[in-house]
C-alpha cells in the first residue's frame, strides 16, 4: 500500500488525508473551512507584499467609465 499523503488542517491542526473521501481538503470539515474563510473577509489574514497598494502606478478606485454621463 503506498502511503498516503497527510496535512494538517490550517485551523484545528488535526490530520487530513489527502483523498477523494475528504472533501474539505485540506480543511477537516466544513466548519473549519467557514471559520477560515470569515478570518480572510475580516481580513485577520492577508497575502503580504513588498508593495503597499498606492505605490502602484495604474491602481485606481475611479473606474475607466467614470466620464460616462447618464
Amino acid at each position: 500500500m503506498p502511503d498516503m499523503l497527510t496535512v494538517k488542517c490550517p485551523t484545528c491542526h488535526k490530520i487530513v488525508i489527502w483523498q477523494e473521501s475528504s472533501p474539505y481538503r485540506p480543511f477537516c470539515s466544513k466548519r473549519c473551512r467557514l471559520i477560515d474563510l470569515g478570518e480572510w473577509a475580516g481580513e485577520e489574514k492577508k497575502i503580504s507584499s513588498q508593495r503597499n497598494i498606492s505605490e502602484i502606478d495604474d491602481w485606481s478606485e475611479i473606474s475607466d467609465d467614470h466620464d460616462i454621463k447618464k
